[in-house]
């Protein structure tokens, strides 16, 4: 997945902020004061983690500091002013939210199978974090194999 310049302006329209390019980073900060939060996002795109090359995604909250390393895909929504961020690997996903109002929620080791589950069937403490992802499934590789699979089905 690479980070384009349109890319990273849609993250910017959807959290309605001003994004400051340095080199290769991004960087965002958002100011909440009426909530007293505030938070920073860094995007890094196609740096060396150790001996790979990839995206990584940092946030600096005022408590503390969030990275998702190996960033494969994001979803930027400008009617819920959010952005999720995602590293997927062998079914697990993880997801960084970060929203317009400086809020941040962190759901990791995520099996992608809970994405398109029966949420009636799950406890809420394991349906919230399908829901809270569930924009990204068109993102996981075996999703967009099975598009490719029915494409050429129909062909």
């Amino acid at each position: 997945m690479k980070f384009t310049k349109s890319e990273i302006k849609k993250i910017g329209e959807a959290l309605e902020a001003e994004i400051k390019h340095t080199g290769k980073l991004f960087r965002i900060v958002i100011d909440n004061p009426i909530e007293g939060r505030k938070l920073s996002l860094e995007i890094h795109p196609d740096i060396p983690i150790d001996k790979k090359v990839g995206n990584l995604i940092s946030v600096f909250t005022i408590d503390g500091l969030l990275q998702l390393h190996f960033c494969t895909g994001f979803v930027s929504s400008k009617a819920l002013g959010e952005v999720t961020f995602i590293a997927e690997h062998k079914g697990k996903l993880n997801g960084l939210i970060i929203t317009k109002e400086a809020g941040c929620s962190l759901f990791a080791n995520v099996d992608t199978s809970v994405l398109s589950g029966d949420f009636n069937r799950l406890g809420p403490e394991v349906a919230v974090s399908g829901i809270a992802l569930l924009l990204t499934e068109q993102l996981l590789p075996s999703k967009k194999r099975a598009k490719k699979v029915k494409r050429s089905k129909k062909s």
